[in-house]
Formats: C-alpha cells, structure tokens, sequence
C-alpha cells in the first residue's frame, strides 16, 4: 500500500493539481482584495455611498428594550455579500477562461504553410501517371 502511495504521489498529474490548487487559492485571494478594495467601494459611490456588503433586506427588526438592550436580534436576508461574491466568482471565471484559451491557442499546432507549386505540380504529374 506504501509503495502504491508513492507511485500515486509521483505522477506528475498529482503534482500538478496541487501545483493548480496554491496558485487557485493565491488567485482567489488577488482577486477577493480587488473586489472587497477597489470595484465594491466604487460601486458604494455610484450607490450613494453605502457598503455593498451591508445590503440586507430587513425580515423582522431588533428588539429592544426599554433601556435600549436588544432582546431579540434582526432577521435579514444578507444579499450585498452574496452579490459581493458573485462579482468575485465572475472575475475569477473570466481569468480562468483567458489564461485556458492562452494555454489551448499555445497548444495548438501551427497551422502547416501550403506546399510550394513546383511540388503540388510533381503531386498531380505522380498522380496522372499512376492512371
């Protein structure tokens, strides 16, 4: 079983996947700190200044008591943060299509130049000959 676990390791798939998953998490965490710092505080502006994060749809507000004590907390459906989300996973899958049709257009083979005439001329002599 240890011998079959090492071969396993070995792979280089495996490897790569590991590989995938650091620079993934790496990614995930650029593009969170562009989201969260850069495109949601514009969108605030562009919203009169509110937090995206804080966008909440109140169901049944705080109570409170008669010192101002909250007895019973908010219920609210938390939509700004599933928006913020969204916007990162829209980032994230974009890159992720780029840098794969990079890798599928590098991986591709080269188109082959058309054979010169004088070759396609001795192509269609062979071929008359062998009638």
């Amino acid at each position: 079983m240890v011998s079959e676990f090492k071969e396993f390791i070995a792979k280089g798939n495996v490897l790569d996947l590991a590989v995938g998953v650091v620079i993934g998490a790496a990614f995930g965490k650029i593009v969170s700190s562009l989201v969260d710092g850069i495109i949601m505080p514009l969108v605030g502006i562009l919203t009169g200044g509110v937090n995206v994060s804080d966008w909440k749809y109140v169901l049944s507000p705080a109570q409170l008591d008669a010192a101002g004590k909250e007895t019973a907390a908010e219920v609210a459906v938390k939509y700004g943060d599933f928006l913020q989300q969204i916007v990162n996973f829209l980032i994230i899958a974009f890159v992720i299509f780029l840098v794969i049709k990079a890798y599928n257009r590098m991986r591709a083979p080269a188109a082959d130049a058309p054979p010169p005439e004088d070759v396609l001329l001795l192509r269609e002599i062979r071929d008359s000959l062998k009638k």
